[in-house]
């Protein structure tokens, strides 16, 4: 039997809004359009309680020994758009995993979406596209879905032939929006190919106290089998000290106070894949919240870090098994091929960050496919070796992104 691929992509980068963007060959239905009227929510509520419980569940088993940077908001974005389209047991388990049901998180992320500040200096943009295939024969996209995509998640959507000119278009918009940081998310647009459901998050901060030239000094990082490397490493002194019993850190504000550089060095003796296994959502937003203004000696190594890791087979482990079989799921609320029923093939993720001493520029990317078919001072805390670190909006509480140093030597 043909298959037919349905595939979500979310890509999640850095991004400086420019007016305008490409010209696209595919048609153009609707852009960026709200006609739900957001509703005032607990931005640091339950919505932030699930990011962050599904931030460190997603953390803890991708770990692979290596440096790790996911952005749960995007993949938790990604997540929720698709399960606007499916049903049953289905719908039921991704529910189950992504902590919320279906409406409640398009409430969340719509509301969250409303509410970001346009601070020029420390930015945190969302956006949203579907692309369906002109092909009537082919697929058939039920209209709530789409309407669920704009009203909620204020998706620009595109009908397009999928073929090299999707291919680029795509690409474009990613790019677009990830001011270039992404400049590609997908290689090819398969026969089978039928929907592509694209989110977009980005941030771009400046320190609210960028450093100094005398403040970056040539320092040694310390890998955890005593490998020693060299650092660019950044001293400062902070004024929010964090503590959990295992780890010690801090965090370093971004212009504006919005968001936060947020650091955990574990205690000595204590290994940075240990530490991971003993997080939780509720004791790292704990350890967040319960913050201590304290002065702390702080010093960051300046670091790039790149990652991609396929998520399906982590997410089908973590409890929404059917979604990623042929012969279980149900996505009948999101559409229909006369090929066989749609389920999902593919998680792709994909991020990008690059930390100095202006500030922090961040990116992701993530790709779900759908196939058919079958002391103070006194407090000092160095991050000289290898250490667990997020990007925090204070306000809500909310990891923008997570992710882990090992090493300062990019990976390939």
């Amino acid at each position: 039997m043909k298959k037919n691929l349905l595939a979500l992509t979310l890509s999640l980068g850095l991004l400086l809004t420019a007016c305008g963007g490409p010209d696209y060959s595919a048609e153009v239905l609707s852009s960026g359009g709200r006609k739900t009227p957001v509703e005032t929510a607990d931005l640091s509520g339950p919505g932030a309680q699930a990011a962050t419980d599904f931030a460190v569940k997603l953390l803890q088993n991708v770990d692979d020994g290596g440096n790790i940077l996911l952005s749960p908001v995007s993949v938790l974005s990604a997540l929720a758009i698709t399960a606007n389209g499916a049903a049953g047991d289905t719908k039921a388990q991704m529910e189950d995993v992504l902590g919320l049901p279906t409406t409640d998180l398009n409430a969340y992320l719509q509301a969250y979406a409303a509410a970001l500040p346009e601070d020029k200096d420390a930015r945190c943009s969302l956006a949203n596209s579907v692309w369906f295939r002109d092909d009537a024969h082919r697929l058939t996209v039920e209209q709530a879905f789409l309407d669920a995509c704009a009203d909620y998640y204020g998706a620009d959507l595109f009908r397009a032939p999928f073929d090299n000119s999707t291919l680029a278009d795509l690409n474009a918009w990613v790019s677009d929006r990830t001011d270039g940081m992404i400049p590609t998310i997908l290689d090819r647009i398969p026969d089978s190919a039928m929907v592509y459901l694209v989110n977009a998050l980005s941030f771009d901060g400046q320190w609210a106290s960028v450093y100094r030239e005398n403040q970056i000094h040539e320092d040694t990082f310390t890998t955890e089998d005593g490998t020693e490397q060299s650092a660019q490493m950044m001293y400062s002194q902070e004024f929010t000290y964090l503590e959990d019993g295992l780890a010690t850190g801090f965090l370093k504000y971004y212009e504006g106070g919005t968001y936060a550089f947020a650091a955990l060095l574990p205690n000595e003796g204590v290994s940075l894949e240990d530490y991971i296994a003993s997080l939780t959502g509720q004791g790292l937003r704990d350890t967040l919240t319960f913050a201590r203004q304290e002065a702390v000696e702080a010093a960051i190594p300046q670091f790039t870090a790149q990652y991609d890791v396929e998520l399906s087979g982590i997410l089908s482990e973590l409890g929404m098994a059917d979604a990623f079989d042929a012969s279980q799921a149900d996505f009948s609320a999101m559409g229909s091929s006369p090929d066989g029923p749609l389920y999902l093939s593919r998680v792709l993720h994909k991020t990008f960050l690059a930390l100095d001493a202006q500030g922090t520029r961040a990116g992701a990317a993530t790709v779900v496919e759908v196939d058919t078919g079958a002391d103070a001072p006194g407090r000092a805390v160095y991050l000289d070796r290898p250490f667990l670190y997020l990007l925090v909006d204070c306000e809500a509480n909310l990891p923008l992104f997570i992710g882990t140093v090992q090493s300062l030597e990019n990976e390939t």
